[in-house]
Formats: structure tokens, C-alpha cells, sequence
């Protein structure tokens, strides 16, 4: 029994209510993101039953939903990315970037989320890169990780970046490595004034190349003097970006990635009560020092803001660039490695998702639960059903 309020359950309470009204107009990757989260580590996806060798104590596990938007399907797969991106970490200082889009641009980002969100990824990563290649901040190539959110803490829409940066990189001819000054990276003025320059080509490239789409409340934009007024509106507007302070060890980066990685909307621990078709969840109001505060809304609106956040199917949430792109990783970390006189040639073993497990939560789910002797077998398998679980015996 689960001991807390999950998002799941509100689902569950409210998910036909809010299927009934809006289903006609919800995208297909809500509606199965909903019936994923309702359905995540019940019967209706099936499982397994255990049976202890020592005291003969059964245990049912229903399978998870795996979905990425799942608040209860992330901590094994944070923890494997979080592994393997030790790898790939330097004994360099690391600094954290963030990118947002102004307000006035949300409504558009918000029915245009493939589009609008790669322009955010495209602009970001040219500014960050061209900046630091610059002689005049930096003369590098850095490498970073960039992971967009969707959500601010009371769940409204907000899309930005959070980058997290090599605090230098690889001189151009591979022959040195050129740190960053030990409390700077790039002055944040300069960061904006480029982001928010190459973020609106981008998107006035989409819009001449007819990329852009202009439903409900945001049918004016369609036309050229509506879209280019609010062009020149962007274009005289500050952008916020901001550079925190670098990260002084490679255990820091590693706990503020986790933190940022394969975070959701909402987390099941914020989540207080619900009752009277009301939710209360806590959150922090970065307009008051992070005071940690609680907010209800109707059921119905909490799902509403919760849906805003499903990305699109296949879309990249996470990505990497410089000497951490996918295409030439191995090869340029193993450079700047040798530049920082750090053994590239360190063996890890793949961990298995019990040991894994046990590792995070100081739980070994092999061992009995109830006699602490024994090791929990397989016995039976829970197939899916829809409306109820055929069991099947396993030969032993």
C-alpha cells in the first residue's frame, strides 16, 4: 500500500472527467501519456509474483509504465544516465547556464512545440559555442549538456534550458587546454544579445518557411504586420540569461544533474492532498527567497497544466554538444583527458538493475522482505489485461 499521494491517483480520480471534456481536442500523446500514468504498476500492465525460498512469503510487482513523463518511472533510468555520464566528466570547474524564452513568446511556443523548442536547442547551443570558440572570452571548443524544461514550479508554461558547461576546453589545435577564469565564464549580457538575436532569425526562418502554425488565440500572428511587430517587440525586449556560480567538484555536477536530468513536471512528493475535486501540491516561489509554499486548483486545471508539459513523441529532451556530441565524444574527451592528465582507460562494469537498485535505496529487492534470509523467487507471471490478469504458472 502506497503510503502518499501520487500523481497516478489523481489521474485516475479525474482522467475520464477531463477525457470527457477535452478529449476531442487532446492530442494523442496526452491521452496515452494519461492512460500510461493511470495504468503504471497496477494490474492492468501485469507483473510478476515472487515467492521467498526460505519462508515461503509471497510478493505481487506490477510493471511499470515507462513512460518518460511518469513521475514514479525515473529513478533507475536518472541513475543509469547519471553513471554513464560520470564517464565523461573532467577535473575541471563546470558552469551552469540557463536560457528562457520572453513570456510573449510562450502561446506561440506552446502550439509549436517541435518547431519552437528545436529553435531553443539550435540557439542556445550556436550561442554557447561560437562564444567560447571566441579568443576574446575563451578560445575553446567546450563541451556541455543541455536539458529543457517545460514547467515552472506552480506548473505553468515555461520552456528553457539548463546547460551545464566545461569550464574551458581544447585549443583549436588540439594542443593545450585553455581553463575559463575561475569565476566567469561569459558575460550574461553577451550571451542574451545573441541568444535572443539568432533565436529570432530562427524563427522568422520558420514562419517565411510556412513551419509555424496559428490556432485559437494566436490566429493574428498569422499575419506579416502581427508577426513582424512582435519580432520587433522580441527584439527590444532583455532575454534572461543567467550563468550561476561554477560547480566545485565533479560530485556537485553530478548531484545537480540529477536533480535536472529526468525531472517531470511534478514530482509525487509535492503532491499534499486532493479532496472536494480540489489538488494541493507544495512548491517554491522564487519571487520570495524559494519560501516553500502550497497552492490548490480544481482537479481538472491540474491535469490541464500538467498535459502542457508532454513533449512531443521522439522529441530529445536531453542533448549535447561541443566535445560532448554523440558523433566525436570518445574521441575528444580522450583528448582532453590526456591534456588534464587523467587516466582515459578505467573499466566499469554495466550494473544490473537489482544492484542498482539496492545501491540508490539501501534495499535489495532479491533478498525477502519479510524474513531477511531468503532470496524471492519467480513464480508466477501477471499477463496485461485490460480488464482483469490471467495468471499463468511458471514450470520450476
Amino acid at each position: 500500500m502506497r503510503g502518499s499521494l501520487e500523481v497516478a491517483d489523481i489521474f485516475r480520480a479525474y482522467g475520464p472527467d477531463y477525457r470527457q471534456v477535452h478529449g476531442h481536442e487532446m492530442p494523442l500523446r496526452q491521452l496515452r501519456a494519461m492512460r500510461a500514468i493511470e495504468a503504471c504498476r497496477t494490474a492492468e500492465l501485469g507483473g510478476h509474483v515472487e515467492e521467498c525460498d526460505h519462508c515461503g512469503a509471497l510478493r505481487i510487482s506490477y510493471n511499470s509504465c515507462r513512460n518518460r513523463h511518469c513521475p514514479k518511472c525515473q529513478c533507475l533510468d536518472k541513475e543509469r544516465w547519471l553513471e554513464a555520464r560520470k564517464q565523461d566528466l573532467l577535473p575541471t570547474r563546470y558552469f551552469h547556464v540557463v536560457f528562457s524564452i520572453p513570456e510573449a513568446l510562450r502561446p506561440l511556443a506552446l502550439r509549436n512545440q517541435q518547431v519552437v523548442y528545436g529553435i531553443l536547442f539550435r540557439a542556445a547551443s550556436e550561442t554557447l559555442k561560437e562564444l567560447a570558440e571566441d579568443p576574446k572570452y575563451l578560445g575553446a571548443e567546450v563541451g556541455f549538456i543541455a536539458i529543457l524544461h517545460t514547467w515552472s514550479q506552480i506548473l505553468m508554461h515555461h520552456p528553457h534550458l539548463h546547460c551545464i558547461v566545461t569550464g574551458g576546453g581544447s585549443s583549436r589545435d588540439g594542443e593545450k587546454w585553455i581553463p575559463s577564469k575561475k569565476d566567469f565564464f561569459i558575460p550574461v549580457k553577451v550571451l542574451s544579445r545573441l541568444f535572443r538575436g539568432k533565436f529570432l532569425a530562427y524563427l522568422k526562418e520558420a514562419k517565411e518557411k510556412g513551419k509555424l502554425a496559428f490556432p485559437g488565440k494566436i490566429a493574428h500572428l498569422k499575419e506579416e504586420h502581427s508577426f513582424k511587430a512582435m519580432l520587433d517587440d522580441l527584439y527590444g525586449r532583455k532575454w534572461v540569461v543567467y550563468c550561476k556560480p561554477p560547480f566545485c567538484s565533479a560530485e556537485t555536477v553530478m548531484d545537480y544533474l540529477g536533480r535536472y536530468t529526468h525531472r517531470v513536471a511534478i514530482s509525487n512528493d509535492r503532491v499534499l492532498k486532493m479532496e472536494k475535486d480540489q489538488v494541493t501540491f507544495r512548491y517554491r516561489d522564487r519571487n520570495d527567497n524559494d519560501t516553500l509554499k502550497s497552492m490548490t486548483l480544481d482537479a481538472l486545471e491540474f491535469i490541464r497544466r500538467f498535459l502542457l508539459h508532454i513533449l512531443p513523441d521522439g522529441f530529445m529532451k536531453i542533448r549535447y554538444y561541443g566535445m560532448l556530441s554523440n558523433r566525436n565524444r570518445k574521441r575528444k574527451l580522450a583528448l582532453c583527458k590526456k591534456l588534464l592528465g587523467v587516466d582515459c582507460h578505467q573499466e566499469h562494469e554495466k550494473e544490473s538493475w537489482q544492484d542498482l537498485l539496492a545501491r540508490i535505496t539501501g534495499i535489495d529487492p532479491r533478498i525477502c522482505p519479510y524474513c531477511g534470509k531468503g532470496k524471492m523467487v519467480l513464480k508466477e507471471v501477471l499477463y496485461p489485461s485490460t480488464s482483469h490478469c490471467r495468471l499463468y504458472r511458471i514450470r520450476r
